[in-house]
C-alpha cells in the first residue's frame, strides 16, 4: 500500500553550466559573439563579397572567443585585481 517512490537526483546542480569549455554567463556571450559574427558576415558579403564576409566572420568570432576565454580565466564574477599597494587613510578615526 505505502510503496516509497525514489527519484534519481542530479548531483551537479551547484556547478555552473558548461558547454565546450565555456562556463556560466560566458555561454550567452559566446552565442552573442557568433550571432554578431554571422550578421557581420551577411553585411560584408552583401556589400563587398564572400571573401570580405568570411574575413569579417573570422575576425569578429575570433576576437570574441579569445576575449571570452581571457575573461573566463579571471573568474565567473567581476573582480578588481589591484596591482601594487593600497593605502587606507583614516580607517580607524572616530
Amino acid at each position: 500500500m505505502g510503496e516509497i517512490i525514489s527519484y534519481p537526483v542530479f548531483k551537479g546542480l551547484q556547478k555552473p553550466l558548461e558547454f565546450m569549455g565555456i562556463r556560466g554567463k560566458f555561454i550567452y556571450y559566446a552565442a552573442a559573439t557568433f550571432l554578431l559574427g554571422f550578421i557581420g558576415f551577411l553585411v560584408f558579403n552583401i556589400l563587398w563579397g564572400f571573401f570580405a564576409g568570411l574575413i569579417a566572420l573570422v575576425a569578429i568570432a575570433g576576437t570574441g572567443i579569445i576575449s571570452i576565454f581571457i575573461k573566463q580565466r579571471l573568474g565567473l564574477h567581476a573582480k578588481k585585481r589591484y596591482k601594487g599597494y593600497l593605502y587606507y587613510i583614516g580607517l580607524f578615526d572616530y
